[in-house]
């Protein structure tokens, strides 16, 4: 009885293979068949919790999957809206509508389709400034030379119109001009044409009284626009924006543009 006990405690630490081929009591037997079972209804529980969860884990992630696409569309489609409302906007109230007729500092009759496709900065102003004009004009000429070399960049087309017709005629301008960036078109025209086109651009200008020599100041709007190559008005800097600053606004201008015809 004792050895059966003692036999018994020693089975149960033993596989049941073990106490198969050790024992042939039949309880043993009916033990073993019994944790086998069990073992197997387990693993059998495991595997299907293990397919249910991984069931679980692919329908959320299609199910996250479509509501990003979705989502993704929306957006794209809201963003290709508001870039069409903008730019119906800019059709409306855009400065610079107008085709100006101008000549250039080699007396070439040039309008305001020559520079389509083109990225402008343009500058009103007028030779006989004694600072103002040439800080400016040397500013943007640096910005175009700077951008310049950046090759995933367009070239960028330099602009001046003056404001002083009366003494800045052609010859005055190519005299003018050569101070500054080699692309740099100087543009002039009667009275009537250069208010027509600064009128376009909103720009003031007003000559002030004559000295006893004949000389004068012409006060002005001292801005520096940027024209994209669709011919409207992007964007403006002022004195306060040093060369930096616009190089980073027109870099980021250029990048972020899409013409009309992308729409």
């Amino acid at each position: 009885m004792l050895r059966c006990m003692s036999a018994g405690l020693r089975g149960s630490f033993l596989t049941c293979a073990q106490v198969h081929k050790t024992s042939s009591q039949g309880p043993l037997r009916i033990h073993c068949a019994l944790l086998a079972q069990t073992r197997f209804l387990s693993q059998g529980q495991r595997s299907s919790a293990q397919v249910k969860l991984r069931t679980r884990v692919v329908v959320t992630l299609l199910f996250g999957g479509g509501l990003l696409a979705a989502w993704s569309f929306v957006h794209a489609e809201k963003q290709q809206k508001d870039r069409k409302q903008r730019l119906d906007q800019l059709r409306q109230v855009a400065l610079g509508q107008g085709n100006f007729s101008l000549l250039d500092q080699n007396g070439r009759r040039r309008t305001k389709q020559d520079f389509l496709g083109c990225w402008v900065l343009l500058y009103f102003g007028f030779t006989h400034c004694p600072d103002i004009c040439p800080d400016e004009l040397d500013k943007m000429s640096t910005v175009v030379e700077a951008l310049d070399r950046d090759p995933s960049l367009p070239p960028l087309q330099p602009v001046f119109i003056t404001v002083d017709p009366e003494r800045d005629d052609v010859g005055a301008l190519a005299r003018y001009v050569k101070d500054f960036h080699p692309r740099l078109v100087g543009l002039t025209g009667t009275v009537q044409e250069v208010k027509e086109a600064g009128r376009d651009y909103r720009v003031y200008a007003s000559a002030g009284p004559k000295d006893e020599d004949g000389d004068y100041i012409v006060d002005h709007t001292i801005l520096i626009y940027l024209l994209s190559p669709d011919g409207l008005f992007v964007d403006y800097y002022n004195r306060m924006k040093n060369q930096e600053q616009i190089m980073e606004s027109v870099r980021s201008h250029i990048k972020n543009h899409r013409m009309l015809a992308d729409e």
